[in-house]
């Protein structure tokens, strides 16, 4: 009921059922019953996004598994988690786990691990390694016939033949790996590489169509991914506040005891049983309190980048849309800065993932000094982050990006220097000419940060349609209506 609940993308009611069942897991006895419950668990858990949640249970799946099929299944619970994960920590395990899975000769399991790798692998720019972890591989995945892996193997093949300069193949791939549309993370990894190769080959209407594509792929992903998130929070406080109830009931029946027993005793006794009252009262509150605390947080930290602070993609997507549709309500002026720090891979590869994270806060923290408290700083992904300022004029922003690149290479002259040179790359678009959906504010953003790439890098662009393919005018009736509301 768990798995067709969660299918039918009822979260709430599957969450509930799980909640019910991870519950009783302690009084079961029935191995196979128990690591139905694990797995379930570390599934459920880990599609919310609760990283530590579902490690807990694939690890309890792993160290009580009765067979190698079942300690190859905890170990894809394990890594599918890790993944999520910033740190080391997947790369570390995913050895042991795809020699697990070899060991029981589950290839559906062994192949979904390696896809996971060798995305890995591109999010870090290592196309060639990424190559390696699925080429020898394909025939076997193809006899399994599982249309979900496929999807996402031609997709993620797609990507890393685009990395590797080859845009025929990357092209031939991500149209197979789109044909069907039925694995949305697919679907968005394989429109991003055809909207890609558009954009450089200068068709517009081609590079458009895909960038819908893949913004209607992505706005469901993260509404799904939402969803669940939504959903594990509201059982997760549902349970909170019965559990909160219970120990409110429990304090009152003491408390009823105790006025039983002050009307037997002395005035010194009274007052001794107000002050324990009193007690009681001041930590059923600080209960209360500390709850809602835990909720706010929760709150907070599914909204942040785990390492700069900043937006994360989904939120900054959110609260963007929100905003740029009170600018279009009025007509006022709004600008989106895309923002890539430059050659950020050699940084990786020369001084460690652990420098590329210090260039990552410095160079946040160089925006922000530049930014107001209305506008909205999110990370895209990687070393991409992008920027929304209302109520600002292109040239203003301009103004902004160039204060920006400055304060990133005046970094690497600072007394507390990361050790070496860092530079960023900009591009702007404004909703004066690109409009107020989404989409194509980023499309041209990025497009513009295509340009300032090509032109060297550390320089900021501006979208212009005149040179820039694809662009659309300005909103009808925006000059005219702007010089009657400032008239």
């Amino acid at each position: 009921m768990v798995t067709v609940l969660a299918n039918a993308t009822r979260y709430a009611e599957a969450y509930a059922l799980l909640d019910g069942l991870v519950a009783a897991l302690p009084a079961v006895r029935d191995p196979p019953t128990r690591q139905r419950i694990q797995s379930n668990a570390a599934s459920l858990y880990a599609q919310a996004g609760q990283i530590e949640l579902a490690l807990r249970y694939a690890d309890q799946m792993l160290a009580a598994a009765d067979s190698d099929a079942i300690a190859c299944q905890a170990q894809y619970y394990r890594m599918l988690a890790l993944s999520q994960r910033a740190d080391g920590a997947f790369e570390a395990g995913y050895p042991e786990a795809l020699a697990r899975c070899t060991q029981a000769n589950d290839g559906l399991y062994a192949n979904s691990i390696r896809v996971l790798a060798a995305e890995r692998y591109l999010d870090h720019k290592q196309p060639v390694a990424a190559d390696a972890a699925l080429q020898r591989h394909l025939a076997e995945i193809d006899r399994i016939g599982y249309p979900a892996l496929s999807e996402e193997v031609q997709a993620t093949l797609a990507r890393i033949a685009w990395a590797q300069g080859n845009g025929e193949r990357a092209r031939a791939l991500a149209l197979q790996a789109a044909k069907t549309g039925s694995n949305s993370v697919a679907l968005i990894a394989a429109s991003q590489v055809l909207y890609e190769i558009a954009q450089t080959k200068g068709d517009a209407a081609d590079a458009l169509h895909w960038y819908i594509r893949y913004a209607d792929a992505e706005k469901g992903h993260l509404n799904d991914l939402s969803a669940r998130a939504l959903a594990y929070q509201q059982i997760h406080q549902q349970v909170q506040e019965k559990k909160a109830q219970l120990v409110t009931l429990r304090q009152r029946n003491q408390v009823l005891e105790l006025q039983r027993t002050v009307d037997r005793r002395s005035r010194t006794e009274i007052e001794l049983a107000i002050a324990l009252l009193l007690v009681v009262l001041g930590s059923i509150g600080l209960y209360a309190w500390r709850t809602k605390r835990s909720e706010r947080k929760f709150q907070k930290l599914a909204q942040r980048d785990g390492l700069t602070g900043i937006l994360n993609r989904q939120h900054f997507i959110e609260r963007v849309r929100a905003e740029l549709g009170y600018c279009a309500k009025s007509l006022r002026e709004a600008c989106l800065i895309a923002i890539d720090l430059d050659h950020f891979k050699q940084i990786n590869d020369s001084h460690g993932h652990a420098a590329g994270d210090s260039a990552l806060l410095a160079a946040v923290a160089a925006c922000q000094r530049h930014l107001r408290s209305v506008d909205l700083f999110g990370r895209m992904g990687g070393e991409e982050f992008a920027i929304l300022l209302p109520d600002t004029v292109p040239e203003r922003a301009a103004d902004i990006a160039e204060a920006m690149r400055a304060q990133i290479v005046a970094l690497g002259d600072a007394p507390d220097s990361p050790g070496f040179p860092l530079s960023a790359s900009f591009g702007i678009a404004a909703a004066r000419v690109s409009g107020y959906e989404l989409q194509h504010l980023l499309a041209h953003a990025d497009g513009a940060l295509y340009r300032a790439k090509r032109e060297g890098r550390n320089r900021v662009v501006r979208h212009d349609p005149a040179t820039d393919p694809g662009a659309d005018g300005p909103p009808q009736g925006f000059r005219e209506r702007r010089k009657a509301t400032h008239s």
